[in-house]
């Protein structure tokens, strides 16, 4: 039986989003006081502007961490475990409320399309005190899947 070749495709930042934007399982590494990752999985979603949207608060660790370093890393995953995946690196914002309101409308839509009642939604967000993380993307590796290098597919 034939075994699953392992690919790394390099592609442009069109391709990145288009990639991206369906996926919104992540693992978001920040860096802690002491310089090591700190690894928080999150839900994200790519506004408008082709940037990555964190919904968050702003006594997480994350979100300390990105005011203190706005270096971030994510690794985009699909929803199927052993499916393509990406590493992402980029430049993070942190917006809190009410700044933020309108960025964490458009991470909802990003993830979820229309909201029922926009202004309760805002006005939970609000409530909730919560924070984004906008992060400009700056690089990415190549979309990746796994498996086993073309020398040892065949064997």
């Amino acid at each position: 039986m034939a075994r699953k070749i392992a690919t790394a495709e390099r592609v442009e930042r069109a391709e990145l989003l288009e990639f991206l934007r369906p996926r919104h399982k992540v693992i978001l590494l920040t860096t802690r006081r002491d310089g090591r990752p700190q690894a928080s999985p999150v839900t994200a979603g790519i506004d408008d502007e082709g940037r990555m949207v964190v919904a968050t608060y702003p006594q997480r660790a994350k979100t300390a961490n990105a005011r203190r370093d706005p270096r971030v890393s994510a690794c985009v995953l699909s929803d199927e475990f052993n499916g393509p995946w990406v590493q992402v690196d980029g430049e993070a914002e942190v917006l809190d409320v009410p700044e933020a309101v309108e960025p964490l409308v458009a991470y909802f839509r990003a993830i979820s399309g229309e909201h029922p009642d926009w202004d309760e939604y805002r006005q939970a967000m609000v409530d909730q005190g919560k924070s984004l993380l906008r992060i400009t993307i700056t690089d990415w590796g190549p979309i990746a899947t796994g498996g086993f290098p073309p020398e040892l597919a065949d064997e």
